[in-house]
């Protein structure tokens, strides 16, 4: 029997990109914005546009994304589901080229049951053929085929139309009824 496959973003799903982002700006901007300061608001309610482009030249830089804390809990639920489902790690990483070598060792370390062959890094997820999709994106969500599972995240706090799941602790429980 064909396991299901789930597809699972890096950033803000796996990877607590988001939290590192809020930091550097925080630091670089001299602010002091919280996790609770988004809740209900679009991410540029909060954060003033014109400050980005400076923390968006941290992002690039080497370590940004090697350094980047596991998300609680991700770890054991997506060894758990990898007992019972095909996973694929799927991440956009190819706008952040310094990203690409630091995903795959961030993987290893922190996910070394995922296999280099179940590991995509790519530019545009609609190539993406999976029966789920976890993602933090409706970019990615809006236009994949299958169940999607959008994961919450400080930018994404607005958008509407999605099974949304605060944690991989739900997950968990969405998939156990699966």
């Amino acid at each position: 029997m064909t396991k299901k496959r789930i597809a699972i973003d890096m950033d803000d799903v796996m990877a607590a990109a988001g939290k590192k982002i809020l930091h550097t700006y925080n630091t670089i901007i001299g602010t002091n914005f919280k996790d609770h300061h988004f809740q209900g608001k679009a991410y540029y309610d909060v954060l003033k546009e014109e400050h980005y482009h400076v923390v968006r030249e941290e992002i690039f830089k080497p370590g940004f994304f090697r350094t980047l804390e596991v998300m609680p809990d991700a770890v054991e639920v997506i060894k758990k589901l990898h007992e019972r489902f095909d996973i694929f790690i799927v991440s956009a990483a190819t706008e952040f080229p310094n990203s690409l070598k630091e995903k795959i060792e961030w993987l290893e370390e922190h996910f070394p049951f995922i296999s280099w062959k179940n590991i995509v890094l790519c530019g545009d997820k609609s190539i993406i053929s999976a029966d789920y999709l976890i993602d933090d994106h409706e970019k990615n969500l809006s236009t994949f085929k299958g169940k999607t599972l959008m994961f919450d995240a400080i930018h994404n706090q607005k958008i509407e139309g999605y099974q949304r799941f605060k944690s991989w602790r739900e997950i968990d429980t969405f998939f156990d009824g699966e």
